[in-house]
């Protein structure tokens, strides 16, 4: 008994240390339901492999504030996201856009996997067939049998 009220409590004080600060928090939930869409979009650029929403890091702190006044000044998510790619570009979305800019790294991976086949099918379709033995080598097998049949 006394270990599931402790595991209880343990649980409750990890939920409360993750748990934003109420005071960042936007006073309308729908705006605030809002920028919590938009922090699972954008990259916090310290831990560059977490959402702002997930990083503890002063940076994404900042960039949630950020979030948080753009969203409260009325700007649609579309443009809190083009104010966020004009400051820190592109890398800031973890889902950036296919543009011109970018199209090789979207399509990098399907030209190397594409020149790989094409290299593997030329060399296997220039493949020389086996030769026939010479009339010396030929001679050589007749002797190395008929040396093991005697």
């Amino acid at each position: 008994m006394k270990l599931r009220a402790a595991i209880t409590a343990l649980a409750a004080a990890l939920c409360l240390a993750a748990a934003a600060d109420p005071a960042e928090r936007l006073a309308d939930p729908a705006l605030e339901a809002r920028a919590r869409a938009i922090f699972q979009d954008v990259r916090c650029l310290v831990c560059q492999n977490e959402s702002i929403d997930d990083s503890s890091a002063e940076l994404a702190a900042d960039l949630r504030k950020m979030v948080r006044e753009q969203v409260a000044a009325g700007r649609s998510d579309g443009e809190v996201r083009r104010f966020l790619t004009d400051r820190y570009g592109e890398f800031v979305l973890l889902k950036p856009s296919f543009s011109p800019g970018n199209a090789a790294l979207w399509l990098a991976p399907f030209a190397v996997v594409g020149c790989g086949l094409l290299l593997l099918w030329t060399g296997l379709r220039n493949r020389k067939p086996e030769s026939e033995l010479t009339e010396g080598e030929a001679r050589r097998v007749d002797d190395l049998t008929r040396d093991d049949k005697s």
